[in-house]
C-alpha cells in the first residue's frame, strides 16, 4: 500500500486544501469526528484542513446517515466518503464492506489509490474492477476478500455474474460517485442489477455535480431519508482561471491549434476532442509536427490509457489529447492550459474540462476554439458560467503561414490511421496508433525531421 500512498499524495493535497484556520491538520479532521488514526493518515498525505464538502458530509456520514453530496470536481468528494467508510470498517472489519461505483476506469483507479493511501496504517485491502483488464486477475483479487471494491458498473456486474464466491450479500456501504455521469453513460441497467443484489439495510451515498432528473429518480430508489449536502449550487469556474476563445474558420481549425500551441510553448496542455478518432488524429498530427503529444480515449486498452496518463503526469509528454474520458475527477497536477479543440455539446462538460487546470489555488488558462458552427454552443457556455470570455490574440497571416505544413501532417495522420485500421482491424489499430514506439516509427519513416525543423519559426505570446 505504500506505493499507492505515494501516487495519491499529489491528489490528496488538492483533496484537503481547505485552509488552516490556526489548528493542526490532524485536529481539524478529528473535530469532524474522524478517529485519530485516520486523521493522522490525512495529515500525513498533506491534507491541511477539510474541504467544504468534507466539513458538511463527514459528520453526517459518521452519524450513520445516507448522504447526497452536490459538489464540483476537485472539491474533495473522495475524502468525504472514504474517511467515514474507513472509520466504520475499523470498528466492524469484514470483507466486501464497501462498493464504490465510478463512471470511468481512470477515476476508479484513482479512488482506489486514495482509499489505500488513507488506509495504509490499518491494513486496508482493496480491489479495482474495470474493463480493459484481465478478469481472471481481478477474480484472484476478489478471492483475497478485499474490504473495499472500486469499479465501473459493467465490470462489477460481469463479476457478480461470472466470479464464483463473489456477492454483495453483506455489503455495508454503496457509493455512486459522479452519479450524473454514471447515468448519462447509460449504466442504468447495470446499476439496477447491483441494487437488486445489495442488502436493503446498506448505507448509500450519492455524489454528483448536478441534481438531474435521473439522479433524483435514483435517489428516490436507493437512499433512505438522505441528508443533502450542497457546496456549489451552480456551475462555476475558479477566479484563477483565465478563459479565452478563438473565433476561427472551420477549414483552418488545425492551423489555429498548431498556432496556439506554438504561442503557448513551454506549457503543459490538455486538448479535448469530441470523438476517439479526433483524439487519435490530432495526436498523430501533432506528433508529425514535432510536438510531444500522447492520446487518451475510450478505444485504447486500459494499459495504454494508464501509460498515456503516466507519461503526461511525469512530464515525459507535454500534451495530452483526450476525449471527455479525462474531463471528470482525474487529478492531473500542473496542467497549464486546457484547449477545447471541439466545443462540448453539453455546456456543463466545459466546466469539467477546464477544471483540469487552475486546481488547488494554482493559476491556469483555458482556450476554446469556436468555428462558425459552434457559436450557439459557445454562447450557452458563457451563459452557464456567467462570464464573457476574452479573445485570444492572433494574426491570421502568421496562422496561414503554417497551412502547408499542417495540411501535409494532417494528410499523413489520416493515411496512418487508415492504413493501420485496414491492416489490423479497428480495435487493435487504436492500440497500435497509441503506442509511442509505433508513432515514432511512422513519423520518422514518413517525415524525417523536416517538420520538426520547420517549427523553429517562433512568435510572441498571445
Amino acid at each position: 500500500m505504500s506505493g499507492a500512498n505515494g501516487r495519491a499524495a499529489s491528489h490528496a493535497r488538492a483533496e484537503g486544501s481547505g485552509g488552516g484556520e490556526g489548528t493542526t491538520p490532524k485536529r481539524a479532521f478529528m473535530a469532524l469526528g474522524v478517529c485519530e488514526a485516520l486523521a493522522e493518515s490525512a495529515a500525513t498525505l498533506g491534507w491541511t484542513a477539510p474541504t467544504e464538502i468534507q466539513k458538511q458530509a463527514v459528520p453526517e456520514l459518521i452519524k450513520g446517515k445516507d448522504v447526497i453530496g452536490l459538489a464540483q470536481t476537485g472539491s474533495g468528494k473522495t475524502g468525504a466518503f472514504a474517511l467515514p467508510i474507513l472509520q466504520e470498517l475499523l470498528e466492524k472489519p469484514q470483507p466486501y464492506f464497501a462498493l464504490v461505483l465510478s463512471p470511468t476506469r481512470e477515476l476508479a483507479i484513482q479512488i482506489a489509490e486514495q482509499f489505500e493511501a488513507l488506509g495504509v496504517t490499518i491494513g486496508l485491502k482493496s480491489a479495482v474492477l474495470v474493463g480493459g483488464v484481465d478478469m481472471m486477475a481481478q477474480s484472484i483479487a476478489l478471492g483475497r476478500r478485499p474490504h473495499v471494491i472500486v469499479g465501473t458498473p459493467g465490470r462489477v456486474v460481469d463479476h457478480l455474474t461470472n466470479t464464483k464466491g463473489f456477492n454483495l450479500g453483506k455489503l455495508k456501504h454503496l457509493v455512486l460517485d459522479e452519479a450524473d455521469r454514471l447515468l448519462n453513460m447509460d449504466f442504468e441497467a447495470e446499476i439496477d442489477q447491483i441494487l437488486k443484489v445489495a442488502p436493503r439495510d446498506r448505507r448509500t451515498q450519492l455524489f454528483s455535480a448536478t441534481m438531474t432528473n435521473k439522479v433524483q429518480k435514483l435517489q428516490r430508489a436507493c437512499l433512505k431519508n438522505p441528508v443533502r449536502v450542497e457546496v456549489c449550487g451552480k456551475y462555476t469556474t475558479v477566479d484563477t482561471l483565465r478563459q479565452q476563445y478563438l473565433f476561427i474558420p472551420a477549414k483552418y481549425k488545425e492551423c489555429y491549434l498548431v498556432y496556439a500551441l506554438t504561442e503557448l510553448s513551454g506549457s503543459t496542455c490538455v486538448i479535448f476532442t469530441r470523438t476517439c478518432d479526433g483524439a487519435r488524429r490530432n495526436a498523430l498530427l501533432l506528433r508529425n509536427l514535432g510536438f510531444s503529444s500522447v492520446p487518451i480515449h475510450g478505444n485504447m486498452s486500459q494499459a495504454k490509457r494508464i501509460g498515456s496518463l503516466n507519461k503526461f503526469k511525469s512530464g515525459d509528454r507535454s500534451i495530452l489529447v483526450a476525449t471527455d474520458v479525462a474531463s471528470r475527477g482525474l487529478d492531473i497536477p500542473a496542467v497549464d492550459v486546457v484547449i477545447n479543440f471541439d466545443v462540448p455539446i453539453n455546456p456543463k462538460d466545459y466546466v469539467h474540462r477546464v477544471g483540469r487546470t487552475a486546481r488547488a489555488g494554482r493559476s491556469g488558462r483555458a482556450l476554446t476554439m469556436v468555428t462558425q458552427y459552434d457559436v450557439e454552443m459557445f454562447q450557452r457556455i458563457e451563459h452557464l458560467i456567467g462570464k464573457r470570455m476574452e479573445g485570444f490574440a492572433n494574426e491570421e497571416e502568421q496562422v496561414l503561414v503554417l497551412h502547408d505544413r499542417v495540411s501535409e501532417a494532417s494528410r499523413l495522420a489520416a493515411m496512418q490511421m487508415k492504413e493501420t485500421d485496414s491492416k489490423k482491424g479497428r480495435k487493435r489499430s487504436a492500440k497500435n496508433l497509441d503506442d509511442d514506439e509505433t508513432l515514432n516509427n511512422e513519423v520518422n519513416a514518413e517525415l524525417g525531421l523536416r517538420y520538426v525543423k520547420g517549427r523553429k519559426h517562433k512568435h510572441g505570446r498571445g
